[in-house]
């Protein structure tokens, strides 16, 4: 590991330009490329205090052993040299996307003689016009079955081309009416080649004049009696119709644009591409990517225009794309794209409009992408496996932890503070062991006791369940049995709180507290990813890559996704209950037949004990309890009209039915 003062430049040997830049290690290995403003100012920062750079950016200047830059004239010259170096050295800290999977574009290879429609993969080819990427092959395949009624441009073959050239007959399309047989000399190259630019002008989007001569000369063949060329018009507008249907309207100014979203955590990055072409969505793809270098949203938006838009020119690159965050040279980048496009594009923030809310779902696909992806990879049964022998190796266990628990505390600036125990058997979660408390030792937000309360009564039920058993003797105190059903009977191998040291040292002393001592305890820490264990000052670092890491990071996400639900619904709860909510013994069922009877709170506070009584299901016990809340419930105000000053009565009906999946939460 060098020591980054080794081969600091002297400050008079930068220059104060623009330019790009490239770090070494001890192999003459490119491992990272960037670009400045200035350069003196940039690299300045990377040879400050260790300790004050990003952890990953440490790991690189450490990882070093030379830098090197070239001087370039302007901003736009130095964004083309760096694609062109993280293309060429492919250096190992840089964010590179990749696909998650090879997208199947619709291409049409004007570079031939007779064009051909196909489905192809990989890099593009010059001379050949792409539409897509689609997120399935059968989807352009589909398209494509509908357009050839109307475009019938070839879609065989070199060898069944050259091999019915031969024989003097065509293939089967070409009997159907699917293809228009340049093959037998059906029709000229030029007449074959301009189906082929109407089927490309017809994908690019421009639909509507094309429609508009097919339904003239439609009407045209009717009026003069030609009925069997009009139905076929007819029938060729009708497959048109429906393959345009497939990509539906999007943006009703039939705007050409792209839009890019990130969804990101701590280690990876996903972005979705939509591409839109004449208001309708033409294409999606979508990309993978480790953070391998301390980049935020906006950094991740650049790389993802330089790899996206690297290798196009033309129309490949829209007039518009939209963006969840600005890069850092916006104009610099605006101006590059404009000159690979030919002509101005415009790179901006979508803020209103159906342009916002297609974002919106980019941006669900990215979020659905990434959590996806970390899915799959958590499924696998050999990266489980290596994930459990990694955190066991970590952690310093006798075995691989094949249950661990993870609890997380929510609350809302210290009210309805709840906590949430989420279980993964085999690296798997067990959805059916969740289980969620309400902190009732103390009022008020403190993290760290509301750890130690819920890790003891955790622990004081499975204790419990032991005793029942046999397998335990109280020689410290008998746990106090409340009565609840047991259902804490089996002991984790790791316990994982969501924090730092506070919160590890409050699960293992109520560990202590309980006299167990063969359950291990470590704590997630969001902002690094460190993994802290009890009575250590340092953390314990997982790299990057680990899977170990992957599965400690699920867990303790899935954690407190299952506390925050818990901890809104209890909320959202508190804030919509009524004098009837505190009424002992008194459910959701016969509250709301109290309603409905009645029609209102008003009304029912109004009522005799015989009145409620008349309710079925309430008896005279239970009519007495609910008349004397309510009397000693403090009425709500009168509502007031705000435009006329008029007292509105408080006669809300009761809802006409109650879906039955809302119940109370334990």
């Amino acid at each position: 590991m060098a020591d980054p003062s080794s081969y600091r430049p002297e400050p008079g040997q930068i220059p104060d330009s623009p330019g790009v830049y490239k770090f070494r290690d001890d192999h003459r290995r490119v491992i990272y490329v960037g670009k400045a403003k200035s350069l003196r100012q940039r690299l300045a920062s990377y040879f400050q205090d260790i300790a004050g750079l990003h952890p990953r950016t440490a790991t690189m200047v450490t990882t070093a052993a030379s830098v090197e830059w070239t001087v370039v004239s302007t901003e736009v010259e130095a964004l083309q040299l760096e694609y062109s170096w993280i293309k060429e050295y492919d250096p190992r800290f840089n964010v590179k996307y990749r696909d998650d999977k090879s997208y199947p574009s619709l291409a049409v290879t004007m570079n031939e003689v007779y064009p051909r429609v196909q489905v192809m993969r990989g890099p593009k080819k010059k001379g050949v016009r792409y539409f897509g990427p689609y997120g399935h092959a059968w989807a352009i395949r589909e398209t494509v079955d509908l357009m050839l009624r109307v475009f019938p441009v070839r879609t065989c073959s070199a060898g069944v081309f050259k091999r019915s050239a031969q024989i003097g007959r065509p293939c089967l399309l070409g009997y159907i009416g699917k293809c228009s047989a340049p093959c037998v000399g059906r029709v000229t190259p030029d007449e074959h080649r301009e189906l082929a630019e109407d089927f490309c002008d017809f994908m690019a989007g421009r639909t509507g004049t094309y429609l508009s001569r097919l339904e003239k000369q439609m009407h045209e063949a009717a009026e003069e009696m030609e009925y069997e060329k009009a139905a076929r018009l007819r029938d060729d507008i009708g497959a048109l119709r429906r393959a345009m249907e497939k990509n539906a309207v999007v943006l009703a100014d039939a705007t050409d644009a792209d839009l890019i979203a990130v969804a990101e955590d701590e280690l990876e990055a996903a972005v979705q591409i939509f591409h839109v072409r004449g208001g309708r969505v033409r294409g999606q793809r979508g990309w993978v990517t480790d953070k391998v270098e301390a980049v935020d949203t906006a950094g991740l938006v650049e790389h993802a225009l330089q790899q996206l838009y690297g290798e196009e020119k033309g129309e490949a690159v829209p007039k518009e794309v939209l963006v969840p965050a600005l890069p850092e040279d916006t104009p610099a980048l605006s101006q590059w794209l404009a000159g690979r496009r030919g002509s101005g594009v415009s790179l901006r923030i979508p803020q209103r409009g159906d342009k916002k809310s297609l974002m919106e779902t980019v941006h669900r696909n990215a979020q659905q992408s990434l959590a996806l992806h970390k899915t799959k990879r958590a499924s696998d049964l050999t990266t489980r496996s290596r994930a459990l022998e990694e955190i066991a190796e970590a952690l310093e266990l006798d075995g691989a932890p094949l249950r661990i628990e993870c609890f997380d505390i929510s609350h809302l600036q210290g009210e309805d503070v709840v906590a949430s125990m989420v279980v993964f058997e085999d690296g798997l979660a067990r959805k059916s062991e969740y289980r969620r408390f309400q902190i009732k030792g103390f009022e008020g937000q403190d993290d760290v006791r509301s750890m130690h309360e819920v890790v003891s009564r955790r622990f004081r039920r499975y204790l419990q369940e032991k005793l029942k058993t046999g397998e335990w003797s109280p020689e410290d105190g008998e746990p106090e049995d409340d009565g609840r059903p047991r259902r804490f009977a089996y002991p984790p191998q790791l316990v994982v709180v969501d924090g730092g040291q506070p919160q590890v040292a409050a699960a293992k002393r109520a560990l202590e507290e309980l006299g167990i001592d063969d359950v291990a305890v470590c704590g997630l820490a969001k902002r690094l990813e460190e993994v802290w264990l009890p009575g250590e000052d340092d953390p314990v670092v997982l790299p990057r890559t680990s899977e170990g890491l992957y599965l400690l990071q699920r867990v303790r996400d899935e954690a407190h996704r299952f506390a925050i639900r818990y901890q809104r619904d209890k909320r959202g709860k508190r804030l919509k209950a009524g004098p009837l909510d505190e009424v002992p013994g008194l459910g959701e069922s016969r509250r709301l037949a109290l309603v409905k009877h009645f029609g209102s709170v008003k009304n029912l506070r109004q009522a005799t004990i015989e009145q409620i009584c008349e309710v079925p299901g309430i008896g005279r016990k239970t009519a007495e309890t609910v008349a004397a809340a309510l009397a000693g419930a403090v009425p709500a105000g009168p509502a007031v009209n705000t435009a006329t000053g008029e007292i509105i009565e408080d006669e809300v009906s009761a809802p006409a039915e109650t879906s039955p999946e809302r119940g109370t939460a334990p």
